[in-house]
Order: structure tokens, then sequence, then C-alpha cells
């Protein structure tokens, strides 16, 4: 795909839940450069999703380290600005939506647009298959085959409700202390580095906290007496101890189940670790 796609200006608007939902910009970009810090106007929302790269968002004073399935959304008068990492530029679509002035009368509360509304400020991370939506309603924008238009308008309202189901499973997690029980906090760390030690990165952890990569840092050191780097590599070895006392595995097996690049890595930190080489850990005698 192209370092940028815009589809600006295309007069694409419709009715949901009784309001008007105006499209001003439907854009893909590949970020070699910084966005700076802006805000919107009344009732202007914009939907975020990163589908590839790294980097960092700022959000109203809130910074958050930024991965491959991040959705946010920005509504008005929230200053939000963004740095790519230059070694894994961030790529993101983005749609820009302007909504009917609130009037208050009769709305149903529970619809869609009306939750929608709500969400003035979210980031997290999609999980009602926002990727695929995207995808889509480029494909049709590129194609403009017959009944376009009606398609776009669809997909568009499927990914509105989208961002709601992903506010609403997240409000959820917060009401039963998911996040912001420091013990619940506990647990998605050792889970993680339970079952995730070959393929966890300190973003992706911090991210499920709801923390900075600076602040998962702190916590870590604080109340495991490691750096993430630290408590990974105990991780891993730990696992590669006990795979070495399974005799159908064999080192280098371990060595790429364990995330290792090679043979030679793993036997390398293998020994640093534990003072004795992977094969004689297996054969002690």
């Amino acid at each position: 795909m192209s370092d940028k796609i815009a589809y600006q200006d295309s007069n694409i608007a419709f009715l949901m839940d009784g309001e008007s939902v105006y499209v001003g910009n439907i854009v893909y970009e590949c970020f070699h450069r910084s966005i700076p810090m802006h805000s919107h106007s009344d009732n202007s929302y914009e939907i975020h999703y990163i589908s590839s790269g790294h980097g960092k968002v700022t959000i109203e004073g809130c910074e958050y380290d930024t991965l491959p399935g991040t959705l946010y959304i920005t509504g008005p008068h929230v200053r939000h600005s963004m740095i790519p990492d230059d070694r894994d530029p961030l790529s993101e679509y983005c749609i820009y939506l302007k909504l009917s002035a609130e009037s208050g009368n009769g709305r149903n509360v529970m619809s869609p647009i009306s939750a929608f509304r709500g969400m003035s400020i979210w980031y997290g991370k999609d999980g009602y298959g926002i990727y695929e939506l995207m995808s889509s309603l480029f494909a049709e924008l590129e194609k403009k085959n017959i009944g376009y238009r009606t398609v776009v308008e669809s997909i568009i309202k499927q990914i509105i409700i989208s961002c709601v189901r992903n506010c609403e499973v997240n409000d959820e997690k917060s009401e039963t202390g998911d996040y912001k029980n420091a013990d619940s906090q506990y647990l998605i760390i050792e889970e993680a580095f339970l079952y995730e030690y070959a393929t966890l990165t300190l973003p992706s952890l911090a991210q499920r906290l709801n923390l900075s990569t600076r602040q998962t840092q702190r916590l870590l050191t604080e109340h495991y007496g490691m750096n993430f780097q630290s408590k990974k590599t105990e991780a891993k070895m730990s696992a590669a101890a006990l795979m070495l006392r399974l005799p159908d595995k064999t080192i280098t097996g371990i060595a790429d189940e364990l995330g290792y690049s090679s043979v030679e890595h793993f036997s390398s930190a293998f020994k640093k670790y534990y003072g004795m080489s992977a094969s004689r850990y297996r054969s002690p005698l």
C-alpha cells in the first residue's frame, strides 16, 4: 500500500439512530513525520486504528506506547499528537466524523451513536475486527463499484459500532477492577510471563496494564526486583530447564520455541544464567 491514501470531501453522509453523520476525511498513512499537538471542533471525532509499526501517542497529557492493533478515539477539543518510531514507523487508518449538534431531545441513550458520542477520549486494543473493516472500506473506495456508497456507509456504521463495543468491554473490566486493582495488575504480569515468555514485549505488557513503558518498568522493579528484560530472561530460562527434562525435545527445538534467533544464542544465554551448558544440564552425569 502507498505511504498515504486519502479520500477527502467525498460527500459521504448518512443518518444513524436519527443523527446525521458527515464523513470528512478517510485516510491511511505510514508516518515518517510527527503529528504536532492539535484538536478538533465541536461535534468532531477521529477514529484512529494502528495497523503496523510503533510510536508514541499523547492524548490530553497522557503518553502511550503504541503498537499494532491499537484503537483510539479523539473527540471535540481533545488535544492529541503522535511521534512515530524512526525504525518502525506507525501506519494508521483514520476516519474524521462530524456529528449533528446534540439536542438531547428524545434520543435513545443506549443507541450506538449516542454511546459513540460519549467516547470523547478512548484508548485501547481493538477486539472487534476493525482492521478487516478498514481494509474493506478502502477497497470499496478504490474500486467504486456500483452501489459502493451504500456499502461504504454500512462499513462506517459497523466501525462506529465496533468502537462502542470495544469501549463497553473495557468499561466492564474497569468496573470489576481488572485494570484498576493492584492485585489484578500482578496477575496480568505473572500470566503474561508464564504463557508468553517467548513473544512478550514491554510495550504490549504496558498496554495491558494501561501504563507507560516507564511506569511498567518501575512496577516490575518495585515488586519483582528486576526490570522487564531480566524477568523475561528468568521466565525463558525456567521454561528451558523444564523442556530440557523432556527427552523428545532437541536443544535446537527448544531454542526456537523460546524465541531465540539461533541455538548458539540460546546456549550462550543458558550458560550465562545457569553456569553450565544446556547439554550438561540435560545429562548431569
